[in-house]
C-alpha cells in the first residue's frame, strides 16, 4: 500500500470526499436516494442498497455460531429488522460470550445490546440440530450462520431443508460443489441465500465504485491488494487459540458428528485444510470480492501464485514456540489474477492484473486495495478510509499524492466526468457537502442484515422469478449465492494454483450453478 505522509493522506481523503459529493450531486438518482434516506430517518446504507424501513414485526432469526465473527454480527444486528430468538454453538464459552461480550468494542454481547430482560428470553442451544428441532415452536424464519468454514454448507442445507432463509458468513462453502448444492437447494425451496461479503453493503465502497464505474479513474490496468500481519512476536497469532476451560469437557465422539476430530480442531479450525481454506479464503476472499466489484463483477481469466509455510514450523526461524506448530495452511501467499480489461472482447490481451499478498511476518503497511487507473489512483484503507489522486500527462509534475482536485462533469471526450488538479500541500479543503465519506464509516455488517430481512418481508413470495435470484439492480440481495460462489471459486482455485504451482485458466462452467463442473473436479482435488 502507498507510504504517505499525513498531509498526503488528508489530501487524498479530501479529494475523495469532494469527488463523491460532486458525483452524487450530479447524479439525479443518487441525489434523490440520499434525500429520501435523510427524510425517512434511514441510514445511507439503506439508500444505496435500495431497501427501506421494515413495517410490521421484525424477522425472527436464529444465530448459529457465536464465536469471533458471530459475536460481531450479534453485536451489530438491527433489532428494528431482526428479532434474535435463539442462538446455537457447540462451544459453551462462545454461548456465554454471546450474552456478556468480551470487552471488545465490536463484540458487546446481547445483554449490553438488548438489555438483560430481552436477552434472557433468547433460547440457547448446543448445536444447530437442537435449534432446528424447535424451529416451529420458535417460529423461526431465518438463520445467520457464522461457524467454521467446513460446516457452512451442511448447516445451510439443513436449515433450508427446514424452510429457513439463510445468511451465511464467507467463504460461502469449503468446496464449489457444496456452493452449487446450496444454490440449487435455495432455488428448489424458494428461499433467500445471502453470503456475508459485507463490502457489498459498505457506503464507502459503493461511492468509490460509483467513481470507478463513471470512468473517473480511466481504464483499470492494475489493482494491488494485501492483508499483512506480524505474528513473529510472542502471543502475536490471532488464529492460534487456547482452549477455554468451559470447552475442555466437549466429547470427541459428539464433535465428530459435526465433522471435527477433537476440541483443538474445533477451536483452531482456521489452521487446518479440512476445516478452513487458509489465508485466501479467510482474508483474500474479501479483497478479491472488492476488486471484482471495481471491475464490474466480471469473472477472472486465470490465476497463478506461490504459497508456503515459510515461518511456522521451521526450526531456527522466529521464536521457538513457532517451530513445532502443527498448522497445515500456508503462512505466506502471493497470488496474481488476470481479469478482462475494458477492451478484452476486442483484444484478449487487454487485461487488468490483480495481485494479492498475505504474510505473517510484517505489518508495515495497512490492509486494503489500491486501484490504479489511467486517469487516477484510488486507495481503500482498512475498509474505513478512501483516498483519491489524479494522474495527468505532464511528466514529473503531473499527478501524485500532493495534488488537490475537483471534478468537472461532462468534460471528457465521451461527456463523462474528469478531474482537474493543482499542485499544493496547503490549498483549501475541497467542499464535501457536509459528509466525510473517507472516515469511520460502517463496514456493512448491519446493512447486509437489514437488507436480508427486508428482502424476506418484501421480495416474496417468489424469491427466484424465472429460476433466477432478483438482481441487485432490481433491489435484490447484493451478495446472493451466485455472486458469492464466484468469490469462492477465485479463492479456492487460487489455493489449487499455489498447490499445483501452475497457472490455471478459469472455466465458465465452474460459475454455472446448474453445471457439475468445478475446479476440484478438474484438478482431482478431494471434496
Amino acid at each position: 500500500m502507498p507510504v504517505l505522509t499525513p498531509e498526503q493522506e488528508q489530501i487524498g481523503k479530501d479529494n475523495f470526499s469532494g469527488a463523491v459529493h460532486a458525483m452524487n450531486s450530479a447524479n439525479v438518482n443518487r441525489r434523490e436516494m440520499i434525500k429520501a434516506a435523510a427524510a425517512g430517518g434511514l441510514g445511507l446504507g439503506a439508500a444505496f442498497a435500495g431497501y427501506r424501513e421494515l413495517k410490521g414485526e421484525p424477522v425472527r432469526v436464529g444465530f448459529i455460531g457465536t464465536g469471533d465473527e458471530g459475536n460481531i454480527l450479534l453485536s451489530e444486528h438491527p433489532p428494528e429488522y431482526m428479532d434474535v430468538v435463539a442462538i446455537a454453538d457447540l462451544r459453551p464459552s462462545n454461548r456465554e460470550r454471546a450474552m456478556i461480550g468480551d470487552g471488545n468494542e465490536h463484540r458487546v454481547g446481547l445483554i449490553n445490546k438488548l438489555g438483560a430482560d430481552k436477552a434472557g428470553k433468547i433460547e440457547v442451544f448446543d448445536s444447530h440440530k437442537a435449534m432446528l428441532d424447535k424451529a416451529q415452536d420458535l417460529k423461526l424464519e431465518a438463520v445467520v450462520i457464522a461457524t467454521p468454514l467446513m460446516t457452512h454448507a451442511p448447516i445451510a442445507l439443513d436449515c433450508m431443508s427446514a424452510g429457513l432463509h439463510v445468511l451465511t458468513e464467507k467463504l460461502m462453502a469449503r468446496t464449489i460443489p457444496q456452493c452449487k448444492e446450496m444454490i440449487r437447494t435455495a432455488r428448489d425451496n424458494n428461499l433467500l441465500l445471502a453470503v456475508g461479503h459485507q463490502r457489498h453493503y459498505s457506503v464507502l465502497y459503493d461511492n468509490a465504485n460509483n467513481l470507478v464505474q463513471n470512468g473517473l479513474l480511466g481504464d483499470l490496468k492494475h489493482i494491488r491488494a494485501q492483508w499483512h500481519r506480524n505474528n513473529s512476536f510472542p502471543a502475536g497469532d490471532s488464529w492460534r487459540k487456547g482452549t477455554p476451560g468451559a470447552d475442555r469437557g466437549l466429547k470427541a465422539d459428539n464433535l465428530k458428528n459435526f465433522g471435527f476430530e477433537d476440541v483443538n480442531q474445533l477451536v483452531n479450525w482456521r489452521l487446518y485444510n479440512k476445516t478452513g481454506g487458509g489465508l485466501m479464503a479467510e482474508l483474500g476472499s474479501h479483497q478479491m470480492d472488492a476488486c471484482s466489484i471495481f471491475l464490474g463483477k466480471v469473472h477472472p481469466v486465470a490465476v497463478s501464485g506461490f504459497g508456503g509455510k515459510n515461518f511456522y514450523g521451521i526450526p531456527g526461524v522466529g521464536p521457538k514456540d513457532k517451530w513445532d506448530d502443527d498448522r497445515e495452511i500456508d503462512d505466506q501467499i502471493f497470488v496474481t489474477f488476470e481479469f478482462p480489461g475494458a477492451h478484452y472482447e476486442e483484444n484478449n490481451r487487454d487485461k487488468c492484473i490483480v495481485t494479492y499478498s498475505s504474510i505473517n511476518t510484517n505489518k508495515f503497511e495497512p490492509y486494503g486495495e489500491v486501484v490504479y487507473g489511467t486517469r487516477g489512483t484510488l486507495f481503500m484503507k482498512t475498509e474505513k478510509e478512501a483516498m483519491l489522486w489524479k494522474e495527468d500527462g505532464r511528466g514529473s509534475v503531473g499527478g501524485g499524492p500532493d495534488q488537490r482536485l475537483w471534478v468537472i462533469s461532462g468534460s471528457a471526450a465521451g461527456g463523462g466526468p474528469v478531474m482537474e488538479a493543482y499542485e499544493t500541500t496547503s490549498g483549501p479543503k475541497v467542499e464535501t457537502g457536509g459528509t466525510d465519506w473517507a472516515s469511520n464509516v460502517s463496514r456493512g455488517y448491519k446493512e447486509e442484515m437489514e437488507h436480508f430481512c427486508f428482502a424476506i418481508r418484501y421480495q416474496g413470495p417468489d424469491y427466484w422469478p424465472g429460476g433466477q435470484p432478483i438482481s441487485s439492480k432490481e433491489g435484490g440481495l447484493r451478495c446472493n449465492g451466485i455472486v458469492a460462489m464466484a468469490d469462492a471459486i477465485m479463492a479456492l482455485t487460487a489455493n489449487i494454483a499455489m498447490d499445483k504451482q501452475q497457472r490455471i485458466e478459469f472455466d465458465a462452467a465452474w460459475f454455472d450453478p446448474d453445471s457439475d463442473a468445478s475446479p476440484e473436479e478438474a484438478f482431482g482435488v478431494e471434496v
